[in-house]
């Protein structure tokens, strides 16, 4: 049960590194600034995937920048807020490194969330539903533990560089998503297919960069958090209801 004044905040889709150091400091500041808006009321915040534009964790060596962020986590996370990263396909390496710094929880699958008599399904969204092949093809190849194995071995001058212009050539297809239809967004089909198989309040994920709460039944939503480079979005759960709002 969620004490009195206590929330649970979702977000997603930061992107963090996708740009210019100008334009990803001036995102990094108003999301340091909605981090420290929502401490008062905070009880846990899950960060549900692409917090990073790219992210992969070396034995001694992690991505530079984002000083402010992690700053503002591990403040978060020493106030008693759990920190959850979920995560996401530009973001699916990591490791150890938020576990032992800010003591976060991470998650590589999709979990479920029961809390005040809710139940909450998480994931980032990348690969669920109809379609989309070709993406789970390259998912398997990105996870498979030789691949991480042998791209650790690249010097991480080049293998950095490397994801990012991989990133910035197939950013265009995120740059500005519509909705079109119920019947062709594929996280509300997996929604409704899960929904017969076990029931929950809300599912709620991240990816599609766009903002949506949909109907999945007459007690039960698909909810989006959208993103960080458009919307400025996030969801929150009072305890009895789970809402999209912006900052």
């Amino acid at each position: 049960m969620i004490s009195e004044n206590k929330k649970i905040y979702f977000a997603s889709d930061f992107h963090l590194g996708n740009s210019s150091v100008k334009e990803n400091l001036k995102r990094e500041k108003k999301i340091v600034s909605w981090l420290n808006e929502i401490k008062k009321d905070a009880k846990s915040i899950y960060l549900i995937g692409d917090i990073f534009d790219f992210w992969f964790e070396y034995k001694q060596v992690v991505p530079k920048g984002f000083v402010r962020l992690l700053g503002s986590l591990a403040e978060l996370s020493d106030r008693g807020i759990k920190i959850h990263f979920v995560v996401g396909n530009h973001d699916l390496w990591m490791k150890d490194y938020f576990s032992e710094q800010i003591d976060a929880t991470i998650h590589y699958n999709n979990l479920i969330l029961e809390e005040s008599d809710k139940k909450i399904f998480i994931g980032h969204g990348d690969g669920l539903g109809d379609g989309d092949y070709l993406y789970k093809l390259l998912k398997k190849v990105f996870t498979s533990k030789i691949c991480q194995w042998l791209f650790q071995r690249l010097h991480p001058d080049f293998s950095v560089s490397l994801a990012k212009y991989w990133s910035e050539k197939n950013a265009s297809r995120k740059k500005n998503p519509e909705f079109k239809s119920e019947q062709e967004e594929l996280l509300v089909g997996y929604c409704k297919k899960q929904q017969q198989k076990e029931r929950v309040d809300y599912y709620i994920f991240g990816h599609r960069h766009l903002p949506l709460k949909i109907p999945i039944d007459q007690d039960s939503y698909y909810i989006n958090t959208g993103d960080w480079i458009n919307h400025f979005s996030y969801a929150v759960f009072d305890g009895k209801k789970l809402n999209l709002e912006k900052f």
